[in-house]
C-alpha cells in the first residue's frame, strides 16, 4: 500500500502511522476479518456512507461483512492508499482522509477514529467516487 502524507503537522505524524495501517477499514486483516473483531474496532454507534450516498448503520455493515460479502485484503488485492491526511476533532478524536484505488476505481474516504483504553474505534466512515475529470488540488 501506497502513503503519501500531505496536510499534516509534524505532532500527529505518529497518530497517522497508526491509523493509516489500519486503512480502508474492514479490508487490512492484522486489524480484524471476523465479526468480534469488526464488533470491537467499531463503536456502537458507528454509522456510515458508501459510494452510492446511502447510509448504513453498523449492524449492517457487520452484517454483510460476515455474511454477504467474501472478505477482501486489501494487500492481497493490490488496493493502493495515498494522499492521507489527519485534523485533530478533540483529545482522542481524529479524522483520517485519504485516496483508495482499487484497480482503478478511486474514491475518496474519511475515517473518524477515537483512541480510548482498549485501542482504536472507528466513529463513522464515507466514501465518495473520484470522477475521472476531477482536478486533485485543493482550493486555498
Amino acid at each position: 500500500m501506497d502513503s503519501v502524507f500531505t496536510r499534516v503537522g509534524p505532532e500527529l505524524l505518529a497518530v497517522l502511522d497508526e491509523l493509516r495501517r489500519r486503512e480502508p477499514i474492514f479490508h487490512i486483516l492484522e486489524f480484524g476479518s471476523t465479526t468480534a473483531e469488526f464488533e470491537r474496532s467499531t463503536a456502537t454507534d458507528y454509522w456510515e456512507v458508501g459510494a452510492s450516498g446511502r447510509r448504513y448503520s453498523r449492524d449492517f455493515i457487520l452484517r454483510e461483512l460476515t455474511t454477504s460479502v467474501p472478505y477482501v485484503d486489501a494487500a492481497a488485492a493490490g488496493w493502493q492508499t495515498s494522499e492521507f491526511g489527519l485534523r485533530q476533532l478533540g483529545p482522542d478524536t481524529y479524522l483520517l482522509t485519504y485516496t483508495l484505488d482499487q484497480a482503478g476505481r478511486r474514491t475518496r474516504r474519511s475515517t473518524i477514529w477515537r483512541r480510548s483504553e482498549d485501542g482504536w474505534h472507528v466513529l463513522y466512515h464515507q466514501c465518495t467516487i473520484v470522477a475521472a475529470e476531477e482536478d486533485d488540488t485543493i482550493p486555498t
